[in-house]
């Protein structure tokens, strides 16, 4: 069973999006619970099948993705082959001033990493392809709009 997880900042509202032998394909909506006022804007959920659904809003801040890839990088570390959906929603770009160099991530644990879909406003495509080093990196990497929703899931399912 593959579960996709989506979430939209605007509303607060949370979906998961499931699929699969053991699915009856529904979707499940939460209200999301405000921290300090705001959603987090970077979330890892782990699911079903190596899928690890990021979702990403706002700005993203170098320690926040950075907390986020420690996390992913412990699930690895148990034997997991994530699958990467990322999801950027109401997305605002990258910090600035940070130091995004720092490559110990990419060199300890990328090549366990066996895709990456990412979907967001079409405006993000070059950067975000970039950022996730596609073209650089033995990964597939893909980018959808997010009128694409599920033939990222698709894709990244293969």
């Amino acid at each position: 069973m593959k579960c996709i997880y989506y979430a939209n900042a605007a509303t607060n509202v949370f979906s998961f999006r499931t699929s699969g032998p053991m699915s009856s394909g529904g979707v499940l909506k939460i209200i999301a619970s405000k921290i300090k006022g705001a959603i987090m804007p970077v979330q890892i959920k782990y699911e079903p099948n190596e899928t690890c659904v990021l979702r990403i809003s706002g700005i993203l801040k170098r320690s926040e993705f950075g907390a986020e890839e420690k996390a992913l990088a412990r699930h690895i570390d148990t034997g997991s082959n994530p699958r990467l959906f990322v999801i950027l929603e109401n997305f605002e770009g990258w910090e600035r001033g940070a130091d995004w160099n720092d490559l110990d991530f990419y060199i300890s644990h990328g090549r366990k990493i066996s895709r990456i879909a990412i979907v967001a406003e079409p405006r993000w495509e070059a950067l975000a392809l970039a950022f996730a080093g596609a073209g650089v990196r033995r990964t597939p990497v893909k980018f959808f709009p997010p009128s694409k929703l599920e033939q990222a899931r698709s894709w990244l399912a293969e």
